[in-house]
């Protein structure tokens, strides 16, 4: 493990519990201006070789629930593309944390709204790596709305395209590369069964996901490829202190039974199940990471 000095993390023993401290940022968020810090990981998930040789891509690499599923899926043995929009100080911090472990890093910046960067993306993993074993589709745009009045056709266009459209992008770019025993994950979230008035656009794109992954899994099932999604409940990631108004921030978590926001250390051994042989009779699935919130 690397000497470098990091900011200190809550163990997964005490993680933080509302009110969180207030707090605003532009968006897309940093990292490294979130109180407290979120974990991804960085000093507890151990790998055990379970994807040992694979390469993955994962979009929204570069920060929250991304960046703890870049960690542990080097840490399992695989080397990771991390697809970020603009984020570079996140990316390279991320990338640090895959390279640390012997496993390859690649940080490519730019708009997943757009097909020919989607396509892109594989062609650079196909040169890199000479496989694609992994896609997760788990970048994200949200947006805060009291009244539907205010979501403008171009807002809904950039949550459709980002949440939406990279995925339908992405998988059909990448599919043709993928060989049986492949897996596509995609996230999605609690807003698909439990839709926040406030997230409107974003709840609808998030029911969306669940529903493509269902049918993309019945299409491709031939072909030895699996495909499911994660459906996360709130989790601490810089989207919250960018995207959301301060007094739900302050509150952030306290909708659930565990009464707190999960961190996204606490993610990523879903994905790296999904993505493994673990999981090799799990196609079509809805995973929920919730805080004991019910998907119904």
């Amino acid at each position: 493990m690397s000497s470098r000095v990091h900011k200190e993390s809550p163990t997964r023993k005490d993680p933080p519990r509302p009110p969180m401290p207030s707090q605003r940022q532009e968006m897309p968020g940093r990292t490294d201006q979130m109180q407290p810090h979120p974990d991804h990981g960085e000093d507890s998930y151990k790998g055990s070789g379970r994807l040992t040789g694979r390469a993955a891509i994962i979009t929204g690499g570069d920060s929250g629930i991304g960046r703890a599923v870049a960690i542990a899926f080097a840490r399992e043995g695989a080397d990771v593309l991390i697809s970020y929009f603009s984020e570079h100080e996140d990316a390279r911090e991320t990338a640090r944390w895959v390279e640390e472990v012997g496993r390859t890093a690649i940080p490519i910046s730019g708009d997943i709204k757009e097909e020919d960067h989607c396509r892109l993306l594989v062609e650079r993993a196909m040169e890199k790596f000479g496989r694609l074993d992994i896609l997760v589709n788990n970048a994200a745009h949200q947006k805060s709305f009291a009244s539907i009045e205010d979501i403008t056709a171009e807002e809904l266009d950039v949550t459709f395209r980002t949440n939406i459209y990279s995925m339908f992008f992405l998988c059909k770019a990448a599919i043709p590369h993928m060989k049986p025993g492949a897996s596509i994950i995609n996230t999605s979230s609690i807003n698909a069964k439990d839709p926040s008035p406030h997230l409107l656009a974003y709840a609808t794109t998030k029911g969306a996901i669940a529903n493509f992954t269902a049918g993309l899994a019945g299409m491709v099932a031939e072909k030895g490829i699996r495909v499911n999604a994660v459906a996360p409940g709130p989790i601490w990631t810089p989207l919250i202190p960018s995207t959301m108004p301060v007094d739900q921030i302050e509150n952030f978590g306290r909708n659930t039974p565990l009464g707190r926001p999960g961190q996204p250390a606490e993610l990523a051994t879903a994905y790296v199940m999904l993505a493994s042989d673990e999981a090799s009779y799990m196609t079509g699935a809805l995973i929920p990471v919730t805080g004991g919130r019910p998907m119904l």
